[in-house]
């Protein structure tokens, strides 16, 4: 049985909502939070806290931050209506988003004068796991932040990788995971359409390829969404643009050259610049086949 909490979860996207579904399931008290209505309606009438979640911040012993960005993470913690001044001391703040480094030390460090404590959490695994409490969670923070944390740590993840005692080491391990996965999907759209092109189905790519040395995690997630013409965004285009440019700024500073993840991230911004950047990162697969003249499934033209 895990500890009795109180929790806010700040962003009820496809990975906050699992997230904060995942608290409730746990039996933990759940605010869940978000700029839009609509999934706060819908996290309420599935049992999540009513009320503003301002006149109970002296009660939460966690507060998740899933938002997109850092700018939006240092809005929730220090804004206008930032949060962090208002928590009771010892509340542990679990920051979920992928942002630099610096800025997780910055962030860090700011909560740290408020007594409060800060896990840099970044996640990974997609929605569903984010729904069924399995998420991969690379953290750092000091032995308190952890210990604060475990009990939301065991509702919402089936891996914690602790990567250090102070923030920082989370978002760079984020960064490099980040790399990969979007040079994954990328790659996968231009080997599916490639395949195209030599008669090979998006449908028998998945089935084959699958099996085969060329697959990866991101592939067999991904390249469904492309072959069921399906781009329901779980993940959307617009994220990418954002974390492998905190990729190449990173690489920036250590004097490291990334050519594959700046090609990578070219193709995103083409894919931003047709319009799709609200649409599920598998539709970088329509950069592609517009370049070539294919016809993906789902396509009406």
């Amino acid at each position: 049985m895990l500890d009795q909490q109180t929790v806010a979860v700040f962003g009820l996207g496809s990975m906050g909502y699992g997230m904060a579904s995942s608290c409730l399931n746990a039996g933990f008290t759940t605010f869940g939070i978000d700029i839009t209505d609509k999934p706060m309606e819908q996290f309420r009438a599935e049992g999540g806290s009513t009320g503003n979640v301002h006149d109970h911040l002296s009660e939460l012993d966690a507060v998740l931050v899933v938002v997109l960005n850092a700018a939006q993470t240092e809005a929730v913690l220090f804004g206008e209506n930032g949060i962090a001044p208002s928590l009771k001391k010892g509340t542990v703040v679990l920051a979920c988003a992928t942002v630099p480094p610096e800025f997780a030390k910055n962030m860090e460090n700011r909560c740290a004068n408020h007594d409060v404590l800060y896990l840099d959490a970044p996640i990974s695994g997609g929605a569903a796991k984010a729904a069924s409490g399995e998420l991969s969670i690379m953290a750092s923070g000091s032995p308190s932040a952890f210990t604060s944390a475990k009990p939301v740590l065991d509702a919402i993840s089936a891996t914690v990788f602790e990567l250090g005692d102070a923030a920082g080491a989370g978002s760079a391990m984020k960064a490099v995971n980040q790399l990969l996965a979007g040079v994954h999907i990328a790659t996968m759209a231009e080997a599916l359409t490639f395949g195209m092109t030599q008669g090979v189905t998006p449908e028998k790519f998945v089935d084959v390829i699958s099996q085969c040395a060329g697959t990866s995690w991101m592939l067999e997630n991904r390249a469904p969404h492309i072959a069921n013409g399906d781009y329901t965004p779980l993940s959307q285009i617009n994220i990418w643009p954002k974390d492998l440019g905190i990729v190449l700024d990173v690489a920036k500073s250590a004097g490291f050259s990334a050519p594959i993840t700046s090609a990578a991230l070219q193709q995103y911004m083409v894919a931003v610049g047709m319009g799709l950047g609200k649409e599920d990162d598998a539709s970088i697969a329509k950069v592609y086949a517009r370049n070539v003249g294919l016809k993906l499934p789902g396509d009406k033209a």
